[in-house]
């Protein structure tokens, strides 16, 4: 998730009202000059009150009144006033206090793309195909294209940053609003300005929209093959469950082995992982949660029906939140090798929550750990082996090819 605040602020008043008072002593007079009355600048220094009550800030925090204070002081006084926009004050506001904490993880989610957030673990919807992130700078990011969508038949890579949409700049949007922009109906055409990593110059690639399906779970090698490549996309609501089928489906077909492929998987629901993680552990700890009040640990149940399952796990940097803890627990419990890049390092426990105006917010309330207590957030994790390429398709490849030897490696022992 994302957050972004943009602030419009007059200095030239501000500098020179310190530049008037900076060898004046606190008890010299100011003169207001003849040709000014009152209400023009330049001011006196000399805070004035207002003569009439400004309403009721009745239950306002004492570090809030001066934000009342002004909203009431623009909205009575203000030559413009009659234009202003009720929703816009509320959610500048909301946006200010969320810029004030500083975590890219905590941001506003506007009543109009909630939508968009509820959709994305669950059916379908229409628009390019991909995963995206905000990164620190505030740039949106391909995470990674959907595999048979229109984004990866157009060209569009793993790591593209989306500068425009229509020609419009997207640079200071939210990743909500964003995604609203480049969504739309089926058929429709949007053109994107994109930045392939490595490359100095942008290009402009034209996208047809259409109906995006999201599979969570895919079976990437041929049905009864002795060693079974699944790549889970992300934790929806019903990945374990998928998950469960396919893989059940295969080790009945004679499958021996497991290459669980979590590469470019952006998280999803905490209790699907916890779900998946117990379907290969025996027992143990699947990961520590850190809560200002509380700290939660995660059992492994026990008894999982893969748990004897020889297993090798691969990740890269774009594997981020539910991947890394699913990492984590495997590593710590020696349950599997990992190999591919460092992670995304993405460790903070996030909750919803609804506001009054049909919009919410999405914040951090906690830190995820691994069960030797590794940190995840801003780290991320090292795998046992590693296996990168500036050649992302390479990478793939030879990570794939290492996950084949290692597994071999198992089942030859």
């Amino acid at each position: 998730m994302a957050k972004i605040l943009t602030f419009l602020c007059v200095a030239s008043f501000i500098s020179t009202a310190l530049a008037c008072s900076s060898d004046i002593s606190d008890d010299t007079e100011l003169p207001t000059p003849a040709k000014y009355s009152d209400g023009s600048a330049p001011y006196s220094v000399t805070p004035t009150l207002p003569k009439e009550k400004l309403g009721s800030s009745e239950g306002t925090p004492r570090e809030l009144e001066a934000v009342w204070e002004a909203w009431a002081l623009l909205n009575k006084e203000h030559i413009d006033r009659a234009s202003f926009e009720p929703e816009a004050f509320e959610e500048s506001a909301i946006k200010g206090l969320i810029d004030s904490v500083e975590d890219t993880h905590t941001s506003y989610v506007d009543p109009l793309v909630l939508q968009i957030e509820q959709t994305d673990l669950s059916g379908q919807f229409e628009g390019i195909g991909a995963h995206v992130r905000r990164r620190e700078d505030g740039m949106i990011q391909i995470i990674s294209p959907i595999e048979g969508g229109p984004a990866e038949a157009a060209g569009i890579l793993a790591g593209d940053i989306i500068l425009a949409v229509d020609g419009e700049s997207i640079e200071g949007l939210e990743l909500l609003e964003a995604v609203s922009k480049i969504r739309g109906p089926k058929g429709s055409i949007v053109s994107l300005t994109v930045k392939h990593i490595g490359e100095l110059d942008t290009t402009i690639i034209d996208v047809s929209r259409d109906v995006i399906a999201l599979p969570s779970v895919l079976l990437r090698t041929d049905p009864g093959d002795d060693i079974t490549h699944i790549r889970i996309t992300e934790f929806k609501g019903d990945t374990p469950i998928r998950l469960s089928e396919i893989l059940s489906k295969e080790l009945e077909a004679g499958s021996k082995g497991l290459i669980l492929d979590l590469r470019s998987n952006p998280g999803g629901y905490l209790q699907q992982v916890f779900d998946i993680a117990n379907m290969f552990l025996d027992d143990g700890v699947i990961l520590l949660e850190e809560r200002q009040s509380e700290n939660v640990t995660w059992q492994a149940s026990g008894g999982g029906f893969a748990s004897k399952l020889p297993m090798v796990v691969l990740v890269n940097k774009y594997s981020a939140s539910g991947s890394e803890i699913l990492m984590g627990a495997f590593q710590d419990n020696e349950r599997a090798t990992v190999i591919g890049e460092q992670t995304f390092g993405k460790g903070t426990v996030n909750v919803f929550r609804k506001l009054s105006n049909g919009g919410g917010l999405y914040m951090s309330v906690g830190r995820w750990y691994t069960p030797n207590k590794r940190p995840i957030e801003g780290e991320g994790l090292t795998p046992d082996i590693l296996v990168t390429s500036r050649d992302s398709k390479e990478a793939d490849i030879k990570q794939v090819d290492e996950a084949y030897k290692e597994l071999n490696k198992l089942l030859n022992d």
